[in-house]
């Protein structure tokens, strides 16, 4: 099928992108809903603006469109611009908020197109493992619950963090791919970016147990031969 992807930038939409590649869809066109607050129900918002730089490195074009954040009327947002596409169906990284999926799946429904969500109720951990195997290059970006303390900005997702999101989880029941809202990540590199991502300039923001990883300058670098 021929399909949009919601990209955020961050790894549960990128692997999900992957995926519906690698499942033999066509990915036509990437969107991106650019929230006007940070408490967004529907959407991601720590550094949504390096969706250009993922639509660039994985050379797809790039849709993007402002939305309230508020909730339910985002919702509105979100279907004028996916029915302006000329596309088969919408790939996203839904894991496990079903929040989020029945209100794509609905919007996909009156607008006549397939909702597909490659990820949906796979194990938290495997996830976490294929990131790493496939050398998915992500980092965090943001945290937002009782554990994480400002070393976690800017981590990379690697064998070692994994360890310890998994002792989070054991101790505070936190998820370990962040479908609470416990954390948010970018995706620098990937098996089928063209480029990679490079960070110039960050600004670390936290306070009161939460914080982002602010990206004030990035820029694009051809990936080596593997």
């Amino acid at each position: 099928m021929r399909l949009a992807a919601l990209v955020t930038g961050g790894k549960d939409s990128v692997l999900a992108l992957y995926r519906a590649q690698q499942m033999g869809h066509t990915i036509q066109v990437l969107a991106t809903m650019i929230p006007k607050r940070g408490d967004s129900y529907m959407f991601h918002y720590p550094n949504i603006h390096l969706t250009e730089h993922v639509s660039r490195a994985v050379e797809i074009p790039l849709v993007t469109a402002e939305t309230s954040g508020i909730k339910e009327k985002e919702l509105e947002d979100l279907k004028k611009l996916l029915a302006s596409l000329d596309v088969e169906g919408v790939v996203s990284g839904a894991v496990a908020s079903s929040y989020q999926k029945q209100r794509i799946e609905r919007i996909c429904d009156e607008l006549g197109l397939k909702s597909v969500t490659p990820l949906w109720h796979e194990e938290p951990l495997d996830i976490m493992n294929e990131l790493i195997t496939l050398k998915f290059k992500a980092i965090i970006v943001g945290v937002y619950a009782y554990g994480f303390d400002k070393s976690w900005l800017g981590r990379e997702i690697n064998s070692a963090t994994l360890e310890k999101l998994i002792e989070l989880n054991e101790r505070y029941q936190i998820s370990l791919v962040g479908e609470g809202g416990e954390y948010e990540s970018l995706v620098l590199d990937a098996p089928f970016y063209k480029k990679r991502i490079e960070i110039v300039e960050a600004e670390t923001n936290y306070e009161n147990g939460s914080g982002v990883l602010v990206v004030k300058e990035a820029c694009l670098l051809y990936t080596s031969p593997s």
